[in-house]
């Protein structure tokens, strides 16, 4: 199913082959799903080819199935497993991808070398928790090498700093007094803060603040956000500083409206039955579930709150962390027995609740969507804000608490749901967004304006164009082939 780019025979056909970039892939679809765009738009707007080289513990078959649809141009690599049995039990997610990446540096290396045998290789990208394979890339002599970071501005910029905040906040994040102010960033209150930087004796803690050290030695870095939905931290990391890589916003690249099984799918054939707008989507992601009363009062917030309603439902995570799902986006158990008793009976007329997955790009993109009850991962906001759905913000993990507070008190393209989770408080929250005079009326204005935007800037001449344009004239100017 994947296919090599290299053929390692030493071959050499640079003459006329297209220029090529090897891209590092650490785990999660929600890593791979963005960089194969990135990928995707360097092949049709500006003949780069790629190979996206992916570690051994991710080779899922929903993975395999999403690598081998990939253009004839995105060729697909996977490096062999590395042992990670030393590690305690219960290592955070952050953790387990810092270390693999580490100790695949030497196989990195050779397959880079095997690369630029067989392609005209000119750059190395790596994603967020990929830094450390700079070294592979640069032990086998591939001259640039770039960061790929799949979430925001306001995430790098905290990254950015974190070895400075790293000697000047004293104990934990949660209880500082007063949020944390960054360049152009909004304030993020200490409990908000990424969630790996929120215990300092936790392992991954350490990584995070070595990845933000390990950031700077990128010749730059590509952002996945545009400069409307973040106009403070966009303004000041466009201009060029001797601490830290140039950035460029290329955003939103989001993955490309494809059937992905939703043909014949009950809950478009069900939203083609209902008003326009009229449907809040429900969905925590392909990594997320509640626990069970958490899940209890979502249900009885829904029926309350007299809106039409979609919910991708999964078994709770009382057992286990809220991103119990992260390598693995099936739902454990039969979601529907943790339901309210003769709750789907009595909101048959006004919702319906799906087992474990939906066609989001489909669900996004029907004219009967009219908002988004949402985790705040990174890529379905951008999915949100391409279609123009305004949000209710339910953060569960990773950076979602951050993306939460940006999305409500920067940008104001969300409202968030009280942290008390009570079925009163989510019912108004959903009513406002979806029919609200005002919090609710301003929301679905600024996202109206927000995918415009973002329109905008991906067309020729547009900002995020123009970005990735600068970025393969630097590949691809001053002949440097084959990354000597």
């Amino acid at each position: 199913m994947e296919h090599a780019a290299a053929n390692g025979n030493g071959t050499s056909f640079h003459g006329n082959s297209p220029p090529h970039v090897a891209m590092l892939v650490t785990p999660g679809m929600g890593h791979l799903i963005p960089i194969a765009e990135l990928a995707k738009r360097l092949a049709t707007r500006h003949g780069v080819t790629s190979t996206l080289i992916t570690f051994a513990s991710t080779a899922s078959s929903t993975q395999r199935a999403f690598l081998a649809s990939l253009p004839a141009a995105v060729a697909s690599l996977s490096l062999p497993p590395v042992d990670l049995s030393d590690l305690p039990r219960g290592a955070a997610i952050e953790t387990l991808m810092s270390e693999e990446c580490v100790r695949s540096i030497p196989a990195l290396t050779t397959l880079l070398l095997d690369l630029k045998r067989s392609t005209n290789l000119v750059a190395f990208v790596a994603d967020l928790f990929g830094a450390d394979s700079f070294d592979a890339a640069a032990a086998a002599g591939v001259r640039r090498k770039y960061l790929f970071f799949p979430t925001n501005l306001h995430v790098l910029t905290l990254i950015l700093h974190l070895p400075e905040l790293d000697v000047t906040v004293p104990g934990e994040f949660r209880h500082l007094p007063d949020p944390v102010r960054l360049p152009g960033c909004v304030a993020i209150p200490g409990p908000d803060i990424l969630m790996p930087l929120q215990d300092k004796t936790n392992p991954c803690y350490k990584w995070m603040v070595h990845h933000g050290a390990k950031y700077r030695e990128a010749d730059a870095i590509l952002v996945n956000s545009f400069d409307a939905v973040e106009p403070g931290p966009a303004k000041i990391l466009r201009q060029p500083s001797p601490d830290r890589p140039v950035v460029y916003p290329v955003g939103p690249l989001i993955q490309a409206d494809r059937d992905g099984g939703a043909a014949g799918c009950p809950c478009i054939e069900w939203l083609d039955r209902q008003p326009a707008k009229s449907v809040i989507f429900v969905s925590f992601g392909s990594g997320g579930s509640l626990p069970t009363e958490q899940m209890r009062e979502l249900a009885l917030g829904l029926e309350i709150s007299g809106q039409r309603f979609l919910w991708v439902v999964r078994s709770p995570s009382d057992e286990g962390a809220v991103n119990d799902n992260y390598y693995d986006a099936e739902s454990k158990k039969d979601p529907f027995a943790y339901l309210p008793e003769g709750f789907v009976e009595r909101t048959k007329d006004v919702g319906l609740v799906v087992p474990s997955w939906a066609p989001q790009i489909k669900v996004l993109s029907h004219p009967a969507t009219g908002g988004f009850l949402t985790h705040c991962g990174w890529n379905s906001v951008l999915e949100s804000l391409v279609y123009g759905v305004p949000m209710v913000a339910w953060p569960l993990f990773a950076e979602q608490r951050q993306n939460a507070v940006m999305l409500s008190e920067g940008v104001g393209a969300a409202i968030r749901v009280s942290e008390s989770k009570g079925r009163e408080k989510i019912a108004a929250v959903v009513r406002e967004v979806m029919a609200g005079e005002g919090r609710g009326a301003a929301v679905r204005a600024k996202v109206a304006e927000l995918q415009k935007a973002a329109s905008e800037g991906l067309k020729e001449g547009g900002a995020a164009a123009t970005a990735l344009a600068e970025v393969v004239e630097k590949w691809t100017g001053g002949g440097g082939g084959g990354g000597n």
